[in-house]
């Protein structure tokens, strides 16, 4: 998920900061994006093997994997410098929630887990060729309407959960009506866009001649976005298996 505290003026506050000291590439970025893509998958593979090996394992390496990504990320939202220590852990932290949280899906939707790669992947692959190609832009309306769609879907989120610990629960949303699957797509059509802000970030971020550890930094913000898409694909396919 494309970090709201990322712009132009970020940018420049940190390129300023760090003149006569090498910049980020959007090169470096992207080679950043598939070594922390392979550790998540390499971490997800043996979490799988582990959770399949001692299932007790599994509730505490996804509240482990959830809980210690989502406070690394909330660290790298202010502390941008710290990403080429901390980015790779929080790869390892999502593999272990992705691993078990595939594992446990896959036991109820046998094939759910290949499926969801792979479309993962085929919707990653659109984003960037639609970007070349300048079909996909990230305009000044672009951010906003995506920024204020996504900042309204973690406060829906952020509500539902805190609904869900007094026993109540958000009709429609998450069953697998035709109203629940229309939702999962709007999600992941909308993880689909922060991606394309995620690019713009690199590119951004090289033109501002912004500090190398931003290479980090901008590796980590699409891991969150391809891991957020992955999750939502996998919760998408998990509606439409059950209507079966």
């Amino acid at each position: 998920m494309a970090n709201p505290t990322l712009s132009e003026k970020t940018f420049m506050k940190v390129s300023q900061a760090s003149l006569g000291q090498p910049a980020m590439t959007v090169k470096g970025a992207v080679n950043k994006t598939i070594l922390m893509g392979a550790i998540v998958f390499g971490t997800s593979v043996a979490s799988w093997q582990f959770v399949a090996a001692t299932p007790a394992l599994a509730i505490p390496l996804l509240i482990g994997g959830a809980v210690g990504g989502l406070i690394i990320a909330l660290v790298l939202a202010f502390k941008q410098h710290l990403a080429p220590t901390l980015a790779p852990i929080y790869a390892v932290l999502q593999g272990l929630f992705v691993g078990t949280m595939t594992l446990t899906m896959e036991a109820i939707y046998p094939g759910i887990g290949l499926s969801a790669v792979l479309l993962t992947f085929a919707i990653l692959a659109a984003v960037i060729g639609l970007y070349k190609a300048g079909v996909l832009r990230a305009t000044a309306t672009f951010k906003r309407v995506v920024f204020s769609a996504t900042a309204g879907l973690c406060l829906f989120y952020l509500v539902s959960f805190v609904l869900r610990l007094f026993g109540i629960q958000m009709p429609l949303i998450y069953d697998n009506g035709w109203f629940g699957i229309g939702f999962s797509l709007f999600v992941v059509g909308l993880a689909a866009m922060n991606l394309v802000m995620d690019l713009d970030n690199m590119e951004q971020g090289a033109n501002y001649g912004a500090p190398k550890y931003m290479e980090w930094y901008c590796a980590f913000s699409m891991i969150v976005t391809i891991v957020w898409l992955y999750i939502e694909v996998l919760r998408l396919l998990a509606k439409l298996s059950s209507r079966d």
